[in-house]
């Protein structure tokens, strides 16, 4: 039996929409985070070293990393459904996309992330202002240009297929659903980028995404 280690707010909720898509038996425990720091739990550390999410476990195998545990359970239970066939373009951009979420995509995110912390977070009165000015600094130099960047990027790929391998939905789509979430939360992801709006959309009438949700919780604090 598969289960699922399942943090709120986190990647882990990608791996539970590819349970519901694959319809596969498993059982969930869930965690949360510290609601002062936003840490994940360190009883997490029970089940994997490195006390993060997602991690699963199946049979003997405990497997961490959202792509390795996407890919493993598509290939091992997948039975040919959403992957492209080896060898073919769509294939190869498969790959890309599930590499690229976590390799391009989520870095400036994290930074927007931690950025924003330190302007708006407790501290001394008179470190407030330097701290507010490094972190809007930091944001107009390079976290905000880095997020454009990648946003038009993604968007003009879309312009040719509505899913990101190609037409017909995949795995690689399910990847990039967190850091388009993480985007529209907090990096300015709206209505002026139209295509990976309505990939959102199309992402969240999936019937099998929305079963994820109830089960899971929403995808992003605040949802």
């Amino acid at each position: 039996m598969i289960t699922l280690h399942h943090l709120e707010n986190s990647r882990s909720q990608r791996v539970l929409w590819l349970l519901e898509e694959l319809q596969l038996p498993y059982e969930i425990k869930r965690y949360a985070r510290d609601p002062k720091t936003m840490l994940a739990p360190a009883e997490l550390k029970k089940v994997h070293p490195l006390g993060k999410s997602p991690v699963i476990t199946d049979g003997e195998l405990t497997l961490a990393e959202s792509a390795a545990i996407l890919e493993y359970l598509v290939e091992r239970y997948g039975d040919g459904r959403l992957t492209p066939p080896k060898g073919s373009p769509e294939y190869l951009r498969f790959r890309y996309w599930m590499h690229y979420a976590e390799g391009s995509a989520m870095p400036p995110l994290l930074l927007k992330l931690v950025f924003d912390r330190v302007a708006k977070g407790p501290m001394p009165f008179f470190i407030r202002p330097v701290a507010r000015a490094i972190a809007k600094g930091a944001d107009r130099a390079f976290i905000g240009p880095q997020l454009k960047l990648h946003l038009d990027y993604m968007e003009s790929e879309l312009e040719q297929n509505q899913w990101f391998a190609g037409e017909e939905f995949s795995v690689a789509d399910i990847q990039m659903s967190f850091p388009l979430e993480a985007a529209r939360a907090r990096a300015g992801l709206d209505a002026s980028r139209p295509r990976l709006t309505a990939f959102l959309q199309r992402i969240h009438d999936r019937p099998a995404y929305q079963r994820a949700v109830e089960r899971g919780g929403s995808v992003m604090p605040g949802r």
